[in-house]
């Protein structure tokens, strides 16, 4: 069990590890790699994503409230798929 002091890692490999209970908020992450990472019952309330890679990423069972893509609100470009879907 780790303390409550902060960590630097740099330049670690730690493919196919498992984090379960990891408190990591307020943490930067920086040139790191998640690549076919999966995130299940993740907090990201609050977080900020800049130049970041979403290619072929798949989001489900999400709470969009609040969450803008390029200044725009997602619960409102839903809204708007949803009207064009089913016109």
């Amino acid at each position: 069990m780790a303390d409550d002091a902060s960590m630097n890692h740099e330049d670690v490999r730690w493919p196919k590890s498992r984090f379960v209970g990891v408190d990591l908020s307020a943490s930067t992450f920086d040139n790191v790699n998640l690549r076919g990472a999966t995130f299940l019952d993740v907090a990201l309330s609050g977080a900020t994503f800049r130049n970041v890679d979403l290619s072929n990423a798949s989001i489900a069972d999400a709470n969009f409230e609040g969450t803008r893509i390029d200044g725009i609100l997602v619960s409102e470009l839903v809204r708007i798929y949803n009207q064009v879907k089913s016109a």
